[in-house]
């Protein structure tokens, strides 16, 4: 998923809770720590 932000430690940090948050929802799997994808149906 490509986010068009700038590498920075700020950013890293909200796009992870965003991330979590997806996968919390069911939205996203993360299929290793730090890797999310869409699950397949």
């Amino acid at each position: 998923m490509a986010l068009d932000l700038p590498i920075v430690s700020k950013n890293t940090e909200n796009i992870r809770s965003k991330l979590k948050r997806l996968v919390s929802r069911g939205i996203l799997i993360e299929t290793e720590a730090g890797l999310f994808g869409q699950p397949h149906p």
